[in-house]
C-alpha cells in the first residue's frame, strides 16, 4: 500500500470517526442519560455492531465523547484564563466559562457525569461512575498546570497547585450540579460566592517569576 494510499484511509477513518461523534452528540443533546447505543446507531444510519467496530465498545465511545467535550471546556477555561484583565476578573470569568458551558449543554453535562435510569433503558445503560471520575481528574490535573505556571505558592508549590487544581475543580462540580439542578441564585450570584471562597490567598499570591502571570 502506498504512502497516499494510506494517509487518504486514515483521513477517511478520522473523517467518519468524527461524523460517528456528531451523530451520538445529537442524540446526546435529544436524550441526556438515556442517550443508548441503539440510538446513536440508528442516528448515524449505521448498525450497532459497525458503531462497536470503531469505538471498540460502549465504554469507548463515552471516553471518546466525554475527550471532545472535555477538550472544549479546557480550551474554553484557558482562554478565560489569558484574558487580558486582572486577577480576580480572571478568577470570575474562569469559573463563569466552567458553569456557562453545563448551563449552555445540560444534557450533554448529565449524560457524562450522571446515570441513566436502568428501568428506562432499553440496554445496559453506560457506565458513567467509572469513565466520570477520570474526566474530573483529568480537568484538576490540567487546572494544576495553569497554577503551578502561574502563581508562586511559595514551597512546595507544585504540590499545592495540584492541591488547588483538583480542589477548585471538585468545587465547581460539586456546587455546579447542586445549582443546575436547583436554581437557587443567578449564575453571576453563583459565580461571585465561589470566587470569595477561592479569593483570600489567591488575592495574597505573587505570580510566578518567568510565568505568564495570573
Amino acid at each position: 500500500m502506498g504512502t497516499t494510499q494510506a494517509t487518504d484511509q486514515q483521513s477517511a477513518a478520522r473523517r467518519r470517526r468524527r461524523e460517528l461523534l456528531e451523530a451520538a452528540d445529537r442524540v446526546v443533546l435529544r436524550d441526556g442519560p438515556q442517550a443508548s447505543m441503539n440510538a446513536i446507531a440508528a442516528e448515524a444510519g449505521i448498525t450497532k455492531p459497525i458503531l462497536y467496530r470503531h469505538f471498540g465498545d460502549k465504554g469507548g465511545l463515552y471516553r471518546a465523547l466525554a475527550k471532545r467535550h472535555t477538550d472544549a471546556l479546557l480550551d474554553a477555561l484557558r482562554a478565560a484564563l489569558d484574558a487580558p484583565a486582572d486577577r480576580r476578573e480572571r478568577v470570575e470569568a474562569t469559573l463563569d466559562t466552567y458553569l456557562a458551558a453545563i448551563e449552555a449543554r445540560p444534557q450533554v453535562y448529565r449524560f457524562l457525569m450522571h446515570p441513566a435510569d436502568d428501568a428506562q433503558q432499553p440496554e445496559q445503560p453506560f457506565d458513567v461512575g467509572l469513565h466520570s471520575a477520570p474526566l474530573l481528574r483529568r480537568l484538576g490535573e490540567e487546572l494544576a498546570k495553569v497554577i503551578a505556571e502561574r502563581v508562586d505558592l511559595g514551597p512546595d508549590s507544585d504540590q499545592l497547585a495540584r492541591v488547588w487544581g483538583h480542589g477548585i475543580v471538585g468545587m465547581m462540580h460539586a456546587a455546579g450540579d447542586w445549582w443546575l439542578g436547583e436554581r437557587p441564585c443567578s449564575r453571576a450570584q453563583l459565580v461571585s460566592s465561589l470566587a470569595d471562597l477561592l479569593w483570600g490567598r489567591l488575592a495574597g499570591s505573587a505570580d510566578r517569576a518567568g510565568g505568564p502571570g495570573f
